[in-house]
């Protein structure tokens, strides 16, 4: 497995993200895929208090207690639930992340998290305050790094501007490549790291049949899967170059995938030890997909 070094911090994370919402096995299959996880050297695992009611980060915390200076927890905040448990409301406010932090702490079974994540983000929220909320938790040691969630190019550039955050988490693939108009490079830029995640494109770029998927149509969709097999060798697998096309980016710093199998493990863990894709073979992959423009908060 490689590593990169998140952003400015001094977080050292695998280049494959291990996304713990993907966990839906019983505590026993649950505890044998993030063991094998981290044989196969991942160390960054990926939830949020949203993911199952919080129930997500009890498993997560759990599993990771006994090994919990090898790993680098991630977890969000920002989706507050209803009293009545009936769904969630947006609230990026000081108060509610200051207490948030708490219950992930200790469903978590930690005394810190190393990344704390903004799960989302609307240019009229209060940034400001948000900010605030993060660097006191920094201070406090509750925290030891902060980033955001997000596809909004209005929202990155101004916590670019305004925060000390190390990361950004979006969603970036052959078949979304809207980051490279302008946030990957200006993420690379402010040495921010990036951290993507559906990389394989909920498997279309693997195996699910074809469908429309944001602006592609399903032939067109299915065109980028069969250049993605027609890329692969019979050493790797389309998984694998899906990954790798990301990885490439010199931007990014780790592709975080939902892993609900040890065979799908397997697979995905080897992706980050494989060469660069030539250049040929990004040409072809490239040509594959149009440019595509974020039509919405820029």
């Amino acid at each position: 497995m490689q590593y990169s070094n998140l952003g400015k911090s001094t977080l050292e994370v695998s280049r494959i993200g291990f996304g713990c919402m993907s966990l839906s096995g019983d505590a026993k299959e649950n505890e044998k895929i993030v063991g094998r996880a981290l044989e196969l050297g991942i160390n960054y695992f990926d939830t949020a208090d949203l993911y199952e009611a919080g129930e997500n980060e009890v498993k997560i915390g759990s599993l990771l207690k006994a090994r919990r200076n090898q790993v680098i927890i991630a977890t969000k905040v920002g989706n507050q639930r209803r009293a009545d448990g009936n769904g969630w409301d947006w609230n990026p406010g000081k108060k509610y992340i200051l207490s948030a932090v708490e219950g992930s702490l200790k469903r978590l079974q930690t005394d810190h998290i190393d990344l704390y994540q903004l799960h989302g983000g609307t240019i009229e929220d209060p940034m400001d305050e948000t900010i605030e909320a993060f660097e006191i938790l920094k201070n406090q040691g509750k925290i030891r790094n902060y980033g955001i969630s997000s596809i909004r190019p209005n929202v990155i550039r101004a916590y670019v501007q305004r925060s000390a955050m190390v990361s950004v988490m979006i969603q970036y693939s052959l078949l979304d490549r809207r980051p490279e108009e302008e946030c990957l490079t200006l993420l690379e830029q402010n040495e921010i790291g990036v951290l993507s995640r559906g990389s394989i494109a909920q498997g279309l770029l693997v195996d699910k049949p074809a469908a429309d998927y944001l602006n592609w149509s399903a032939q067109e969709v299915s065109h980028a899967a069969d250049i993605v097999r027609a890329i692969t060798s019979k050493s790797s697998s389309a998984a694998q170059t899906a990954i790798r096309f990301v990885l490439q980016h010199q931007a990014l710093t780790s592709a975080v995938l939902g892993i609900r199998t040890e065979v799908q493990l397997e697979d995905i863990a080897a992706a980050a030890d494989f060469p660069l894709l030539s250049a040929e073979e990004m040409d072809i992959l490239q040509r594959s997909t149009t440019s595509q423009y974020y039509t919405a908060h820029r």
